[in-house]
């Protein structure tokens, strides 16, 4: 498992130096694929500045072109025409309709640029996160990774929009204006721009500062979603336990940590703003006090003085823009440490070198001196495990609670790869061949059959083109399709989230038909009858055994003893051993595991 795939729950960047940019800065790529579009809003953006600036320009003329005639006729009518007062008039409002055109022409080009990298970034993440091995998701909440997925990724798009142009404002505003300024008068353009260096340290301060705060906060986030989703998907349980009182005890932690790093940044922002505002005083009050010596010694005309506080006033807005900046910055840095944790992430289940696709019918299954030991424990689960399935055969694993029953059906599935030993797939290592073919060609049904919230036909017709019939035929094979044809809707009845509308046996009977729409060469069932009822089961039985079932291979765990004792083979287990195989009849006659554990269940042997 990869560090960043760590770092996401276990917060080990705690130490890590706070630096805007450290992650942030790996959006780039994804922008520089629509590189055209963000270079108009660039280009667009610097237009938008020039057209900012005009009006001043223009308004200190007019200034001294009626108090002083400082400009000639000649010079003011190759500006604004030969009537100055509609001439002035109409280049600002030129000015600003130019501005209203570039700068709206350039938040659509970014706007539009975010929402591309958006969803980029997201299929980037979610597509890593599909790839990865079931250990993985084991030891997570699923709250925590759609937090990142949802409002992380979000935050990134609010990066590229919002801070991207700010960033353009800002120093096209700041280089444009102070060429400009200097230009009329560089004495007030130092006076000025001297004392904003003060704001350097400061954004150093609250950078460093102020990340770890919403950083937590994205965490925090996370935790609430997490607690939440459980809460509402097993909110039967919370009421039948009088539980409510305990969840919201824990959403009130969760929700109080971020309540109070929110309230820490926000302290620490707090600081920093009014901060800006005292060095933009600083520099204004300056200003104010130099220019009025400038204009008594003649070195500027009152015009000039007015067009210098207007474009002057116009930069306070930058600096501004650069305290919001930072912020969402360092906010963006916490949500990019995230969201890239999960980009890169490297499953450890992937094709092998050289992988090819299955493309034969899996005709034979083995398991050869199989050892397996969870990645989270070390605690071996299965020891030198061997056996075989061929085409048309039925093998019935048994065994009480952690024998290793359902890490075999993981193996088959590949999920998990063995420490030692190997499965092998029509006598070749199963790793041979893509995970994709391979999974394929089997059918699985679990213990807890999950269902997606959409129609009966939608979840057994599940990422696959097919026709009614067909659902119709594994609906039936399933021993549910009385059940469905007699809905209001029939199979475009709404199942709820994860199948709540449905009752156990009947969950258990559509992912059943889910996995026989499939036909597939190898059938795997964990568990996949403990809710139904005996008459039910045996007419399933019946139906999946009857021929219609044809060359498939079927592995059955199980609990209760019926579901297996029809297996060709049946395979018991104790602590991750076989302890013995055999038919129900060879096994009772050996008086072993199988035989007491059969006399327990019937009361008779």
């Amino acid at each position: 498992m990869s560090e960043a795939g760590i770092a996401l729950d276990s917060s080990d960047l705690e130490d890590e130096e706070q630096i805007v940019g450290r992650k942030i800065y790996r959006i780039i790529p994804y922008i520089l694929a629509y590189w055209k579009r963000a270079l108009g809003g660039i280009l667009s953006n610097g237009i938008a500045r020039a057209f900012d600036l005009i009006p001043f320009v223009a308004i200190g003329m007019a200034t001294d072109y009626y108090t002083k005639g400082v400009y000639t006729s000649e010079v003011v009518e190759s500006l604004v025409g030969a009537n100055p007062e509609i001439g002035f008039g109409l280049l600002i409002f030129a000015g600003f309709a130019g501005l209203a055109i570039s700068q709206g022409t350039s938040d659509y080009l970014w706007q539009s640029t975010a929402y591309k990298v958006q969803h980029d970034i997201r299929m980037d993440a979610t597509s890593r996160l599909m790839a990865m091995e079931a250990s993985y998701f084991e030891i997570r909440q699923s709250g925590n990774l759609m937090s990142v997925l949802s409002a992380d990724v979000a935050q990134l798009e609010d990066i590229v929009s919002d801070s991207s142009t700010s960033i353009i404002r800002l120093i096209v505003t700041f280089s444009t204006a102070f060429m400009i300024l200097f230009w009329m008068s560089y004495k007030l353009a130092f006076v000025l721009f001297l004392p904003l260096l003060l704001i350097l340290p400061m954004v150093i301060w609250f950078s460093t500062r102020v990340q770890r705060k919403y950083r937590k906060q994205r965490e925090s986030t996370g935790g609430i979603v997490a607690i939440l989703e459980n809460v509402l998907s097993g909110i039967t349980v919370v009421q039948a336990y009088n539980a409510t009182d305990y969840e919201k005890e824990r959403v009130n932690r969760e929700s109080g940590t971020y309540r109070d790093q929110a309230i820490s940044a926000s302290a620490i922002r707090n600081r920093f703003i009014p901060g800006i505002y005292l060095v933009a005083g600083i520099s204004f009050g300056l200003l104010v006090s130099a220019g009025g010596w400038l204009i008594a010694a003649e070195e500027i005309t009152i015009g000039q003085f007015v067009t210098f506080l207007l474009i002057s006033t116009r930069m306070t807005m930058p600096l501004f823009i650069m305290g919001m900046l930072i912020n969402q910055l360092q906010r963006g840095e916490a949500a990019s440490r995230r969201v890239f944790a999960l980009i890169d992430l490297e499953p450890s289940i992937v094709d092998h070198d050289g992988a090819i696709e299955l493309v034969n019918r899996i005709e034979s299954l083995e398991f050869v001196g199989v050892s397996f030991a969870y990645p989270q424990t070390d605690i071996r689960v299965l020891n030198d495990v061997n056996f075989s399935i061929d085409s048309g055969g039925f093998v019935g694993l048994m065994g009480h609670t952690g024998a290793g029953k359902s890490t075999i059906l993981k193996l088959i599935e590949r999920f998990y790869e063995p420490d030692v030993g190997s499965v092998l797939v029509n006598g070749q290592d199963i790793n041979e061949f893509t995970l994709e073919s391979v999974r394929e060609r089997i059918g699985f049904v679990s213990q807890d059959p999950f269902l997606f919230f959409g129609t009966i036909k939608e979840n057994i017709a599940y990422a696959r083109e097919v026709e009614d019939k067909e659902v119709v035929s594994a609906l039936k094979t399933a021993g549910i399709w009385d059940f469905v044809s007699e809905l209001d809707e029939g199979m475009d009845s709404m199942v709820g989230d994860r199948g709540v509308r449905l009752s156990g046996g009947q969950r258990a009977r559509i992912s059943l038909a889910r996995a026989l729409l499939k036909n597939p060469d190898v059938l795997i069932l964990d568990e996949a009858s403990a809710a139904l009822d005996a008459e039910t089961e045996k007419r399933i039985q019946e139906s999946l055994f009857d021929g219609n079932g044809g060359e498939r291979l079927t592995i059955a765990v199980a609990h209760r003893l019926a579901t297996i004792r029809n297996a060709d083979e049946i395979i018991s287990m104790v602590d991750g051993v076989i302890v013995e195989r055999g038919t129900h009849d060879e096994l009772i006659s050996s008086d072993g595991v199988y035989a007491s554990q059969w006399e327990i269940q019937t009361g008779a042997i």
